[in-house]
């Protein structure tokens, strides 16, 4: 497949995965009773639509970056007794979060089916050391200890390990460990890669020293890792908006929907076959699926996690005060916040395009 047809194929991907996202929150609102007034795919002009018997036009539209599920009453003063702001606060909750919630189980399935491929998963269990390994030791790292934290993060599988040893500034490393079922604490432990010599290749290299090996298979194995899996891209995107807050990344690291195509697009060319690279993009496609889970959640004004924010304060702010919140709040909020999210995605777009253009 050339470079095109990797293109093709990851906006399409792309699309699929708005899709899903309108479709959570379609099927939310069928289940809560709620009147949907069209469900679109893609966003511009119409390519096709149609009417369904429960009087909701179904539409594909001719770009493939968006979508929406427009329901009565979702912004507010209608009096049919089928309207969004008629449910119940709870039913509004379920439909706000369906969508994410709905990416997150396609990148669960998408990651189950790419495990699926695979014989062997490996624990983050040491099974032996490199020769004069510096960190073997009756006060340090055994053959059958089993990582279970670096640095506070819960380690999950053998690959998180060097992940989060090389992640952060210093030397000094705060490792819990599972040592004969009890926990192990090595409480500001220095340790740093040490330089070995590649046996296969002659190079030197950095490693800190210890091996993992695959030994856990089995249909159970395949379940327990994909769900590792997932929970390692939502700590990937909290730690990623983490270097964004704190400076350790920049909005120049940031890729949108140009630059995530190119990526996967990039991920195709670069695979060894065309197995490889489906298997690839289908793997990363499940860290985007995941990603805009977590990203629509976020209580930012005109994305999902913003207008359930803002529900359960005009719910409180009505359950103590007695008083209804004019819903043309809101609104103003999310305009604004739609405002400024264009125009980050417009930055965002433009960066992606620079790079492109300069590699």
């Amino acid at each position: 497949m050339g470079t095109f047809l990797y293109v093709l194929l990851a906006i399409l991907i792309f699309g699929v995965l708005i899709g899903i996202h309108e479709l959570g929150h379609f099927m939310a609102a069928r289940l809560c009773g709620v009147r949907v007034l069209e469900f679109s795919i893609g966003m511009g002009p119409v390519l096709w639509k149609k009417d369904t018997k429960r009087g909701t036009e179904v539409s594909l539209r001719a770009l493939p970056f968006g979508g929406f599920c427009a329901m009565e009453g979702e912004d507010g003063g209608s009096d049919d007794p089928a309207a969004f702001n008629n449910a119940s606060v709870w039913k509004r909750l379920l439909i706000l979060a369906a969508g994410a919630g709905m990416n997150f189980i396609l990148g669960l399935v998408i990651v189950l089916v790419c495990y699926s491929q695979i014989n062997a998963f490996a624990p983050a269990t040491v099974t032996r050391f490199m020769d004069g390994c510096p960190y073997e030791g009756e006060q340090a790292i055994q053959t059958g200890d089993t990582f279970y934290r670096v640095n506070g993060e819960r380690i999950y599988q053998a690959s998180d390990v060097s992940l989060y040893m090389d992640r952060g500034a210093g030397e000094y490393k705060d490792i819990v460990l599972i040592r004969d079922g009890q926990k192990v604490r090595l409480d500001h432990y220095r340790m740093t890669p040490v330089e070995y010599t590649d046996p296969d290749t002659g190079e030197k290299v950095l490693k800190y020293g210890f091996y993992f090996e695959n030994v856990e298979t089995g249909v159970l194995a395949t379940l327990k890792y994909s769900w590792y899996c997932a929970l390692d891209f939502v700590r990937m995107v909290r730690l990623g908006l983490t270097d964004l807050l704190t400076g350790a990344a920049g909005m120049k690291d940031m890729a949108g929907v140009v630059g995530i195509v190119d990526m996967m697009a990039e991920v195709g060319t670069e695979s060894p076959s065309v197995y490889d690279a489906l298997l690839n993009i289908a793997y990363f496609s499940a860290f985007i699926a995941v990603n805009l889970a977590v990203m629509n959640l976020l209580p930012i004004p005109a994305l999902d996690g913003g207008r359930i924010f803002f529900l359960l304060v005009t719910w409180l702010i009505e359950r103590i005060f007695r008083r209804r919140v004019d819903p043309k709040y809101e609104g103003y909020v999310n305009t604004a916040g739609l405002v400024l999210l264009m125009g980050l995605m417009v930055y965002v777009m433009y960066n992606d395009v620079a790079r492109i253009l300069v590699r």
